[in-house]
């Protein structure tokens, strides 16, 4: 199976070339990638406890999905897409931001991303893809962010990064 390639891009979210995800996640090339956000009508937030067989980041918690946009994808094509491939349903997504972070692993490689971050609603239980999620569960964004506080290392580098950006956005929008 040939390697999954990642989208270059700019720091305008320009597209610059195609590499293979762990080329670029080895020279920490600037790419464009995805985190979806999946609310209740609780207003929980659904986390991802990712699989144990995960080149890295194994059985840490997460947001609902992420993953990287494929050439000629629309960013919610994307989202949509692993959110089935994940969790294993579909629901209609909004973008809600983008913004870059970079994010250094023990392992040597580097997230350094241009990610779009989107939002969906759901009220079920997931039908998880056992090779890429080992759990899941709801929490509310208040808990989450306590939590991240209290044993940041229960969770992944990236999410710690984007969920306060999220936290800080849903915060805003319930005002």
């Amino acid at each position: 199976m040939e390697e999954e390639q990642v989208i270059l891009v700019n720091e305008q979210d320009q597209q610059i070339g195609t590499m293979p995800k762990m080329e670029a996640h080895e020279k920490a090339l600037l790419h464009r990638a995805f985190s979806v956000f999946i609310m209740n009508e609780k207003g929980e937030t659904m986390l991802q406890q990712r699989a144990t067989g995960k080149y890295h980041s194994p059985l840490l918690w997460t947001n609902t999905c992420c993953s990287h946009q494929r050439e000629g994808e629309s960013n919610l094509e994307a989202g949509k897409r692993r959110l089935i491939e994940e969790m294993g349903f579909s629901v209609e997504l909004k973008e809600l931001f983008s913004f870059i972070y970079k994010a250094p692993f023990d392992n040597g490689l580097t997230e350094h991303e241009l990610d779009h971050v989107m939002m969906g609603s759901f009220d079920g239980n997931p039908k998880i893809n056992p090779d890429e999620v080992a759990d899941w569960k709801w929490m509310k964004p208040e808990e989450i962010k306590k939590s991240i506080a209290t044993d940041p290392q229960q969770y992944t580098a990236w999410f710690k990064i984007i969920f306060e950006k999220f936290y800080d956005h849903i915060s805003k929008s319930n005002s």
